[in-house]
C-alpha cells in the first residue's frame, strides 16, 4: 500500500485502555503513513540489548527491581527518534502516562524544533468494554482470537483457522479485573486529557465502532494534524 505524504513528520500519542485497539490501529497507521510505533517496553528492550549507555542505565535498574526513571526513559527515546526510520514520523504507545513525562517530551521535541500533532483519545464505554475483553480467548494452537459473544467457531470447540481442539484465555481478562483496569486507566490519563486538551491538540474518537471505521477517523485526523 502507498503511504500517504505528509508535509512534517508526525508525533502521534494513542491514548486508550486495554482493549481498545490501539495496537491494531497503529499497525494499520503505519502502513498507511509510513510512521513507527514505539512502545516504552520494546525501547527499553531494545536499548538494553543494543547496549546503549541509556541502555545500559535502564539494565541496572530493572536488574535492581526498580522503575526505570523518566530521565532514562527520555534519553532512550531521544536515541529512537534520531534513527532514520522515524524520519516520516512515530506513534508513540504506553508514553507519557503522567503530566511529569508529558511535559519532559514536550521538551525533548523541543530539541529538535518537533511537538506533539495529536493526541488521540480512543474513548470507550466501560460496561460494554468489559463484556469485549472478559470474553476473549484464543486457540492454543495457531492464536487464533474468538470471544463468547462476537465470534465463536463455526464448529463448537474446533478451531477455524487449525482444527485445533483447545483454547486458552488470559488469567487477567475476567470482569473483575477489567473493570478494575479501565478504572485504574481512566484515573491515571485524565491529567493528560486536561493536558493536551490545553495545547489544543486533543482528538476523541468513538472506539466503541468497526476496526475498519475507526482507521478512517484516525486516518482523518492524521492528515489534518499534519497539515
Amino acid at each position: 500500500m502507498d503511504t500517504e505524504v505528509l508535509s512534517t513528520p508526525a508525533v502521534l500519542i494513542l491514548l486508550g485502555p486495554p482493549g481498545a485497539g490501539k495496537g491494531t490501529q497503529a499497525r494499520k497507521l503505519e502502513e498507511q503513513f509510513g510512521l513507527v510505533q514505539l512502545s516504552t517496553g520494546d525501547l527499553l528492550r531494545a536499548a538494553v540489548a543494543a547496549g546503549t549507555e541509556a541502555g545500559k542505565q535502564a539494565k541496572a535498574v530493572m536488574e535492581a527491581g526498580d522503575l526505570v526513571s523518566d530521565d532514562i526513559v527520555i534519553a532512550i527515546l531521544r536515541d529512537r527518534l534520531a534513527d532514520p526510520d522515524c524520519a516520516r514520523g512515530v506513534i508513540l504507545d504506553g508514553f507519557p502516562r503522567t503530566d511529569a513525562q508529558a511535559r519532559a517530551l514536550d521538551v525533548l521535541l523541543a530539541e529538535t524544533g518537533q511537538k506533539i500533532s495529536a493526541a488521540i483519545s480512543l474513548e470507550v464505554n466501560d460496561d460494554a468494554m468489559v463484556t469485549r475483553i472478559s470474553g476473549r480467548y484464543t486457540c492454543a494452537g495457531c492464536g487464533e482470537g474468538y470471544h463468547d459473544t462476537f465470534k465463536t467457531p463455526q464448529t463448537k470447540g474446533v478451531c477455524d483457522n487449525c482444527g485445533d481442539t483447545e483454547f486458552k484465555r488470559r488469567a487477567d481478562d475476567n470482569a473483575a479485573t477489567v473493570a478494575s483496569r479501565l478504572r485504574a486507566y481512566h484515573a491515571q490519563t485524565a491529567p493528560l486529557i486536561t493536558y493536551y486538551d490545553g495545547q489544543d491538540v486533543l482528538e476523541r474518537i468513538n472506539a466503541m465502532g468497526g476496526i475498519d471505521e475507526i482507521a478512517r477517523g484516525l486516518a482523518t485526523i492524521v492528515k489534518g494534524a499534519m497539515r
